[in-house]
């Protein structure tokens, strides 16, 4: 059998490269995609070191993949050998109450490649033709891994029902708020984001941010007065940042009659009260992974309204992924999007 390597979390804090066989495409996975870029998300980070809630271990991770098509089986018809593609993270069991109302990225059975089941930082996957999706010409590998992230934000808008109408508060624009504002200022709402490292805030002004306010110097409630209507605050508020203490923060600070959008999968506890959800009546929404949203997210590419030409900042070859976990717990501050790559 021929052998590949992969990168496995043996347990929190624990990452070793294995070696394993090489999978073959069959009925069911019916198409093989030689790996060739994967992302390393914030939910990766939170696996290696164990304060993901959602994944098991020993786990092959990574869910932003991108890769080759080099083999199929007859039953394959959506893609063919040497297609550019990019692999749906999400398995659903169909049937499920949440899966007949259109919702399978929350499906009782739910499998994550690379939470739940082996995912993308391996040489080779088999997986279903219906999860590839066909890569935009021109895009380097390295930067469609951001298609994925993509979705996650098309996702979230979508549960936040975003209106031209809005105004729009984004905590945190790392890897993640970044897309977020990609997506969000398509609706023509005014967005304001904040963060704590000052390059990012002026990336996201350069951006297309209206306002962006730095939580190290500046008090958030004061600016959010200052720069929505009738010092009214955030209409909506999406938090990216996934902090301890994010939910209660934006509770705080929410307009009457707002909508909040949590992401996070931390389990520490927090504070909130219900009098500061009841008494603005807010919405409390949240957005896990994405429903079918890989076409959409890439029409928008081929179509020029978002561009992800060159916005990750760092590589490493996956055999080098200690050392690219290692340089993502410095927080150095020119991180945006670290990937590793199979070449």
């Amino acid at each position: 059998m021929e052998k590949m390597r992969g990168i496995q979390i043996v347990k929190p804090g624990a990452l070793r490269i294995i070696e394993m066989d090489v999978p073959r495409p069959d009925q069911a996975d019916n198409v093989l995609v030689k790996i060739r870029a994967a992302g390393i998300c914030g939910s990766d980070v939170g696996i290696y070191h164990g304060t993901n809630a959602a994944a098991t271990y020993p786990r092959i991770i990574g869910h932003e993949m991108v890769g080759e098509v080099v083999e199929t089986a007859p039953t394959a018809k959506k893609v063919k050998v040497g297609d550019r593609v990019i692999v749906d993270q999400v398995k659903a069991c169909g049937h499920c109450w949440a899966c007949r109302h259109d919702r399978p990225n929350v499906c009782q059975q739910l499998q994550v490649r690379g939470v739940h089941i082996d995912g993308g930082y391996r040489e080779y996957m088999a997986v279903p033709d219906a999860d590839c999706y066909l890569l935009p010409d021109g895009l380097r590998d390295e930067d469609a891994v951001l298609i994925e992230p993509t979705t996650i934000a098309l996702q979230a808008c979508s549960r936040a029902q975003i209106a031209p109408d809005d105004e729009v508060l984004i905590l945190g624009v790392g890897a993640l708020g970044s897309r977020m504002l990609s997506i969000a200022r398509l609706s023509g709402a005014k967005i304001i984001v904040a963060d704590v490292v000052e390059e990012r805030l002026q990336e996201a002004l350069e951006s297309g941010a209206d306002h962006a306010i730095n939580l190290l110097n500046e008090d958030l409630g004061e600016k959010l007065k200052a720069y929505t209507t009738d010092a009214y605050g955030p209409t909506l508020s999406i938090d990216c940042a996934c902090t301890k203490d994010s939910l209660g923060t934006l509770i705080a600070c929410s307009g009457n009659a707002g909508r909040i959008i949590t992401m996070g999968f931390s389990v520490a506890p927090t504070e909130v009260t219900n009098f500061g959800i009841t008494s603005k009546e807010l919405d409390i929404r949240g957005s896990r992974l994405q429903n079918r949203k890989f076409q959409a997210a890439i029409d928008l590419i081929r179509e020029g309204r978002i561009d992800l030409d060159h916005k990750t900042s760092h590589a490493f070859h996956y055999l080098d992924a200690q050392k690219a976990f290692d340089f993502i717990d410095s927080r150095d501050p020119s991180i945006r999007k670290v990937v590793l790559t199979f070449d």
